[in-house]
């Protein structure tokens, strides 16, 4: 690990799973908690890229359909095992794909899938790897929802909104029931970010893709790295008061009536 990296350790000696590891705000979380000291296992389905980045960061990697309930149970078994235990549980694979749009164009096949990859596959790994946390006396849940859970578009993406609002309910109630046994659930709601997945909507649809970023206060979009800033502040002991939390990182999109010029 570079000494030149200017984080705190805040992380050290915790061990965190990442669903969704080799995605942009996936990757950028996973290299953030290593360098704030965890062992991190990649989970996701892309077996030579996330074994590249388990390997860069000296942690494991775990191929995993997550949308199965034998593979989940299986990951969190197999990182335990080989850590001694589990303090922190970063849910945050998902979807967003081109036929999921106007609730007027997506069909129920598009909606079930995103509904399956978005929503069941966070309730599965909370349901599996919160007894983990337990076992150890506590921990941090970070479920990655979006700011889409709080406000309405239209260009809609249906199912993907509706999902989200899901993530944020489950882990709002989540945090609830399991603060008095130490562990903490929050739903982190990311605003749009320069991703592979939105530089492609930018390449497919210009237009829609500007009518984005007009609604951002800070005229800019956000960096993976910001996000996973805020997800490490979130695994840390110094968020030890918060809790079935809304954490927006959406640079201001949630608080505008009108952008300045």
């Amino acid at each position: 690990m570079s000494e030149t990296i200017p984080y705190a350790y805040r992380l050290a000696d915790k061990v965190a799973v990442v669903t969704g590891g080799t995605g942009g705000i996936g990757r950028a979380m996973c290299e953030r908690f290593a360098a704030e000291g965890a062992m991190v296992a990649v989970v996701d389905l892309d077996e030579p890229t996330g074994t590249a980045l388990a390997a860069s960061i000296d942690g494991m990697f775990v191929r995993c359909d997550v949308t199965s309930a034998t593979d989940v149970e299986a990951l969190y078994e197999a990182v335990s095992s080989r850590y001694g235990g589990i303090d922190i549980c970063c849910n945050n694979a998902g979807i967003s794909p081109p036929d999921d749009d106007s609730i007027l164009d997506t069909g129920l096949d598009a909606w079930e899938r995103v509904q399956t990859v978005n929503l069941t596959s966070v309730y599965l790994c909370c349901k599996y790897g919160l007894p983990h946390l337990l076992a150890r006396g506590g921990g941090s849940v970070i479920n990655t929802a979006s700011f889409v859970a709080l406000l309405g578009a239209a260009t809609s993406q249906i199912s993907y909104t509706a999902s989200k609002g899901g993530v944020l309910a489950m882990s709002r109630e989540l945090g609830v029931q399991f603060a008095r046994q130490g562990v903490r659930v929050n739903a982190l709601c990311p605003g749009p970010v320069n991703t592979p997945l939105l530089q492609e909507l930018f390449a497919k649809d210009p237009e829609r893709a500007a009518r984005r970023l007009v609604h951002i206060p800070m005229g800019r979009f956000g960096e993976a790295s910001e996000i996973a800033a805020a997800a490490a502040f979130l695994a840390s002991d110094d968020s030890s008061f918060i809790t079935a939390s809304t954490f927006l990182v959406d640079g201001g999109i949630s608080g505008a009536y009108v952008t300045p010029l």
